[in-house]
């Protein structure tokens, strides 16, 4: 593969006047959907696939590719990049020029970037300063998702004009940057509810930020300044506790969510977990994550282990890449990003002696498709349909895409892939084509490289060597009620209406209540008379204190000392203790003829309080 200074940017010139890349054929290759693999020879005219078969006819000035023994795959789709994005006091250093230009060399022919307004912005404002970047610049197609970082009236309505006009269905959310993105639960579950009111799919960054943010107070105060401290203040639990809290509030308004940069175990187990108790949510791990560690942060050297800070950062568990790959080829994860958010060395200096002010983020939409290729295919956890799946289709569906993009059938878009599964590359940052000095990959050998890559029809990587067209790729619209996402949430939704059954009962009859103020034992209603009365609407006043208690001289024996409470009112002789201190009964209660049994009886009774407790009172003690 060439280095990236090989190849100066062509300028875009009018598709007429490019006859030779017009009509194309690739022949003698496997064909691979996510569905399949079956040979023949796929006919490409005008930016898409006109016909797929054996022994085509073909008009004449054809350019004919002879794919015998490789794959021929639907080019990739990165469903999350960040291209100069200005974030943490500087801009990511790969442009729309140079990264979608990596991206073309690696096998990716499409891209969704993220919109992230700023607190208080105009969705719409953000949404035409991100267009107004990536147009003239894009080499493949690509499209967008947009971020709320703030909640308000008008935000909903910038979102439903994104939807209507714009070509949106897709929101993103973070739980994450307290006090500059991340929004608390009440916001995300309005944002959720709105996401399905207007057919959107709601994605999430799922991290506590509020534990971050006294985690990073904790780890600075000890001493530690390092890259290690960015792991060290956001440990796995972290973004487990958040994938779960995220997933429970979007199943309670019934919104399909997808989270992004899936990074840990027990994260993916809680998305896996989710989904077999019928919740919509997909999961999105990330090259960087399938590919390497966290070990990296206790690099001696600091500029290395600053090149690996991004958040959710890597964890340091060795075997988290391999678990990750196993869920992935299981579809408890459905499809890989890269998250792609380059820094320089220089740019990542701004966090020197204080790990939290690094800025966030890494390499790989050139890599992606090799890396899954080696860690997923090459060591027998996937096969080159599965690929296809995690790498392209998955992507086209859940975005709506599908079949323009993600699938290699009459009438797709001609993004496609001549795949060498034999062919070996080392990755290095001396010969990629981000813009970036370093790569997190550095020095691994990867299976599988992309010897054709095909963007709308032209051959943008030609044997290897990168020819992009600056400003070809063309901004890609998606309709909102995915039916691929929302069939589920209706069908979700129907059960959980189902469910709802109030329980018939029959009339009650019986005791209601028991209540020793007032003189009241007792009270019963019958159902079938009280419908059609109207109770007081208060009892009678209450009686004195010392009614129910007696005064104070009662508690004394006839002493006047205070009553020994061994002593007995029983008598032998028959006497019966004094009662001037007993108050008379208050008056009874009758509510005759409105439903209501006569409460109390006519007979003097000496007021009582029921004890609920043996001889001595109850022990405190542990026996």
């Amino acid at each position: 593969m060439a280095s990236r200074n090989s190849s100066n940017p062509v300028k875009k010139v009018p598709i007429h006047l490019q006859s030779s890349q017009n009509r194309l054929l690739i022949k003698n290759g496997k064909i691979v959907n996510a569905t399949g693999i079956t040979d023949g020879d796929i006919f490409i005219e005008d930016g898409s696939i006109k016909e797929i078969g054996r022994n085509l006819i073909i008009p004449g000035g054809t350019r004919t590719i002879d794919a015998r023994g490789q794959y021929i795959l639907p080019g990739g789709i990165d469903p999350h990049t960040h291209l100069q994005m200005p974030f943490m006091g500087t801009k990511s250093i790969d442009d729309f020029y140079t990264g979608t230009k990596a991206a073309v060399a690696g096998g990716t022919t499409m891209i969704l970037d993220f919109v992230i307004p700023e607190r208080g912005e105009s969705l719409l404002d953000a949404y035409q300063k991100w267009r107004s970047w990536a147009e003239n610049q894009v080499c493949c197609d690509y499209s967008f998702h947009v971020a709320i970082t703030w909640w308000s009236d008008k935000v909903k309505s910038d979102m439903e004009v994104l939807v209507r006009d714009h070509g949106i269905n897709s929101f993103k959310v973070f739980m994450a940057y307290k006090d500059v993105l991340m929004l608390r639960d009440h916001e995300l579950i309005e944002v959720f509810e709105h996401c399905k009111k207007i057919g959107a799919i709601a994605q999430v960054h799922a991290e506590n930020g509020d534990i971050i943010s006294e985690n990073t107070k904790k780890v600075l105060a000890a001493g530690v300044t390092g890259p290690e401290g960015h792991e060290l203040s956001r440990p796995e639990e972290v973004e487990a506790e958040a994938t779960n809290r995220a997933c429970m509030l979007a199943s309670q308004v019934n919104c399909p969510l997808y989270v992004v940069h899936v990074m840990s175990k027990s994260a993916g187990d809680v998305i896996a977990a989710k989904r077999q108790q019928g919740i919509v949510v997909f999961g999105e791990p990330i090259a960087a994550s399938l590919g390497t560690d966290g070990t990296h942060y206790w690099n001696k050297c600091w500029r290395h282990a600053a090149a690996y800070v991004l958040s959710p950062p890597l964890r340091p568990d060795p075997s988290t890449p391999g678990y990750l790959m196993n869920l992935l080829a299981r579809d408890d994860l459905q499809l890989t990003g890269t998250d792609n958010c380059t820094f320089t060395s220089e740019q990542k200096k701004l966090g020197t002696g204080d790990f939290s002010k690094i800025p966030n983020g890494v390499n790989g939409l050139e890599d992606r498709m090799s890396v899954i290729w080696e860690k997923g295919v090459h060591s027998g956890k996937m096969d080159p349909c599965r690929f296809v799946a995690v790498t392209s289709t998955a992507a086209a569906k859940i975005f709506n895409m599908y079949p323009q993009k993600g699938a290699l059938i009459t009438g797709s878009d001609a993004d496609i892939v001549v795949w060498d599964p034999k062919k070996t590359r080392t990755i290095s940052a001396k010969t990629h084509h981000h813009a970036t000095d370093s790569n997190i990959f550095e020095g691994m050998v990867c299976h599988g490289v992309a010897e054709y890559v095909i963007c709308g029809g032209r051959v943008c990587v030609d044997e290897g060597q990168v020819k992009v067209l600056q400003g070809y790729g063309k901004y890609i619209s998606r309709a909102p009620n995915n039916p691929f996402v929302y069939d589920l949430v209706k069908a979700r939704e129907a059960k959980k209406v189902a469910a709802l059954k109030a329980v018939a009962r029959d009339g009650y009859d019986g005791e209601m209540v028991s209540l020793v103020q007032n003189g009241i034992e007792k009270m019963t209603v019958s159902t079938q008379e009280v419908n059609h009365v109207q109770l007081p609407v208060a009892l009678p006043p209450s009686a004195p204190v010392s009614s129910i208690f007696g005064n104070e001289d009662s508690m004394k024996s006839p002493t006047g000392s205070v009553k020994n409470q061994q002593e007995s009112t029983f008598s032998v002789a028959g006497n019966t203790p004094p009662t001037e201190n007993v108050s008379p009964p208050p008056p009874s209660i009758s509510l005759k003829g409105i439903g209501i049994e006569e409460i109390g009886n006519q007979e003097p009774q000496r007021a009582t309080i029921r004890v609920k407790a043996p001889p001595g009172g109850f022990s405190s003690g542990l026996w």
